[in-house]
């Protein structure tokens, strides 16, 4: 594992936030961080087991009336997300990108740091 910085140099802001029964994600100072307004069109996408949003003008998506962003249940099942569960939220602002992970893409992210310190697969 590559030794870590000693001091940031990008200004991402991270959230860990929880989906609620209609596919919500209720925190409002990712969307804000982001300059997304009520109403703003997204695209909505999944790869690489995470799910990516970006503004889109042409975007079949929207930030809800409420400031929320709305997880497609076609998203949401893609990915095993149920109500309640929790995700890791990145935004970055300057790359106009917010990366939803879902618990097992975090999963699969800290096993592979900790074959890499400890080496192998973890006990």
């Amino acid at each position: 594992m590559p030794a870590l910085p000693q001091q940031r140099t990008e200004a991402k802001m991270y959230r860990l936030a929880s989906i609620d029964s209609s596919g919500r994600i209720r925190d409002r100072s990712i969307i804000g961080a982001m300059g997304w307004e009520p109403g703003a069109r997204l695209e909505i996408r999944q790869g690489g087991g995470v799910i990516v949003v970006r503004r889109d003008p042409q975007g079949v998506f929207t930030v809800t009336g409420q400031g929320h962003l709305l997880l497609p249940a076609a998203v949401r099942h893609w990915c095993g997300l149920a109500a309640g569960e929790r995700v890791l939220l990145t935004a970055d602002p300057a790359a106009k990108l917010l990366v939803v992970y879902p618990p097992i893409a975090l999963d699969e992210m800290v096993a592979q740091a900790e074959r890499a310190v400890l080496g192998g697969d973890p006990a």
